[in-house]
Order: structure tokens, then sequence, then C-alpha cells
């Protein structure tokens, strides 16, 4: 696979075409459903890195591959996302970012929020071509849980007994009713096009102190607050626990604080007639906020269905879809009763 990849950037890259694969540092791969790999050159050439990252196999893609480019390159003329040196149906290769994903501890500092609420304030006045009229709630109901369903009701056999127990509550997950939940925690807000999954694993700090926005597979139209909330919904995860199943839920330790200084900083982009009514816009962000923050336990564990037959990491994905559509459960309980 490392030599197919070569070989592909040695075609794109003039400067490239006279090294050989040792003079190159290739990082693992990384990624859920499918992978990512950084590739750095030790000599001087142009470009001096890249990233590469495959597309094949999406099946849980929520656009189609043509829009979903459209969308990419769009973001990269903007200069929210990495400029595109290549994209295919295989595969993407793109500027390489030098610096480090976000970890949660970093969302309580406030330079780093203000940075993230300037990235998805930019982000949010885009209008990419060709994007379906549809939510992204919507699509992503009608498309995982297409393939959650394959899973739950088609390949029990995998699974050990105690998974396979889980698979039956979880067969709620893509029923009208769960549905019907989902839809209720939606704000009554005008659709705008989002990021979607702007958890802090999706956000890099470069070397120079800069923030960039990563990962727009799930960029589509949606509403803004949960692009606010779902930055915080990973950070109650513990992922790499020594025993079985492999992670634990933390409680949270983010609360009103943290989101109001982002939707402030948010705020600080736009412009207002007068302070009464940002107040009432700020007052709305935080409210839509804290009534989306349960969807992304709904999110998570509908995407996480399909990948327990073939895991990629060393995490049992029906006990962790199991447990967030029951902390989703929980949580929709305490909001509505």
């Amino acid at each position: 696979m490392k030599a197919e990849i070569f070989r592909l950037c040695q075609e794109i890259f003039p400067q490239w075409r006279q090294l050989a694969s040792e003079d190159f540092d290739f990082d693992d791969p990384k990624g859920f459903s499918s992978f990512t790999m950084g590739i750095r050159c030790r000599e001087p050439v142009n470009p001096p890195a890249v990233l590469y990252r495959r597309l094949e196999g999406k099946e849980n893609a929520i656009l189609d591959f043509e829009t979903e480019k459209s969308v990419f390159l769009t973001l990269g003329e903007n200069g929210i996302a990495a400029t595109c040196h290549f994209y295919d149906r295989s595969c993407r290769i793109e500027q390489f970012y030098q610096g480090r994903t976000l970890r949660p501890a970093d969302l309580f500092e406030p330079d780093i929020l203000r940075q993230i609420a300037e990235q998805l304030y930019r982000l949010h006045q885009l209008r990419p071509r060709g994007l379906p009229q549809k939510p992204f709630f919507d699509m992503m109901h009608e498309k995982w849980g297409r393939l959650a369903k394959q899973v739950l009701e088609g390949d029990l056999g995998v699974f050990p007994d105690s998974e396979a127990a889980m698979c039956a509550s979880l067969r709620e997950l893509y029923s009208p009713d769960t549905l019907a939940m989902v839809k209720h925690c939606l704000p009554d807000d005008e659709l705008t096009f989002c990021h979607n999954d702007s958890y802090h694993g999706n956000i890099m700090k470069l070397d120079s102190g800069e923030i960039k926005l990563l990962d727009f597979e799930f960029s589509c139209l949606n509403y803004r607050a949960y692009d606010f909330s779902n930055l915080f919904a990973e950070t109650v995860m513990q992922h790499k626990q020594a025993e079985y199943p492999y992670f634990r839920i933390a409680d949270p330790e983010f609360g009103d604080r943290e989101l109001g200084m982002l939707i402030g900083y948010y705020l600080d982009n736009a412009a207002y007639k007068d302070p009464d009514q940002r107040s009432e816009t700020y007052n709305e962000l935080l409210r839509d906020t804290r009534l989306t923050m349960i969807l992304s336990d709904y999110k998570y564990a509908l995407a996480a269905i399909p990948l327990a037959v073939k895991p990629v990491q060393k995490i049992r994905f029906i006990p962790y879809a199991h447990a967030r559509f029951n902390k989703f459960k929980a949580a929709y309980a305490d909001l509505f009763g």
C-alpha cells in the first residue's frame, strides 16, 4: 500500500520522481472507517509533505462523490480546508498541516475557542453548489440507518453472545420513533452549511498557533448550533482503556461558560443593529446548543455500527454504540420527560 501511494505521488509531483521511498517518512495510517497517511520528505522538494486520504469504500458517505469533491474544493479556495493537490474517486492528496490535533483540554483555552469560532463562522457563510436540500440528520438516518440495519439484522453471527444481545435494543436506532426524537431536538432556525463533525479531533493547531478545521466528509446543510455542541461531544469519551470494551464515558467538564464563550466569539464576527439584537441571538444559540448536545450521542452510535463487523481500532463498537444510544435516550428523557 505504501509503495502504491508513493508511486502516485511521484506521478503528481515532479520533484519527487528522482527520490526513493527511503527519502520519505510515512506516518502510520489513522482513521475509523478509512484512513489518512502523512508523507514527509527529508530532502528539500516541493511540496515537502502531503496528506494522503483514501476515499474508496466510503459506504457511509453523506454526499455523492461529485458534490463532496465540489464542497472540499470550495473550502480550499476559501482557505478553510487544506489546498488540494489531487482528487479522484480512490483518494485525495492535500496540503500537509504541521501541528497536532486538539485535545479535550484545549477547548478550555479562550484563544483556541476564539479561533474555532472564527473558522466556523467563515464556514457557515459559504453556500457550496449542488448541496442536497435535506438536512444532515435526515440523510444520516436514511443512509447510516440502512447500513446499521444490515449489521444488526444480518451479521449477528460475528458478535459474541453479550454483544448480540445489545444488537436487539440497538435496532431502535433506525426506527421512525427515534428519528422523531432526533427531530424534536432540532432548533427552529434556518438551515446553513455546517461541518457536522466538529469535535476536537477534527481540529488542528498548527505549529504557528493557527487553528484549522479538518475532515469535511459530513459537511452539508444543518443547524449551526450543532457545530457548537458537537465540538464538546467527544470530551467525555475516554478511549484506549486497558479493559474491555476499551472505552469509558466520563462526566462532562464543560458547561455554559465554555459554550457561551464559543458562541460569544462566533457572534463577534457578525454585525448587529444594537446590543439587544446580539443578546437575543446569543440566548437563542445557547439554548439551541444545549438542545442539540445529545444528538452527537445518537450520531456516533449510528456511525459506529457498520464499523463493528470489520473494526479498524481496538474498540468494541457494539458496546460503544449501545452506551452512546442509551446516553442519548437518558438525556432525551431528562429534557422532555
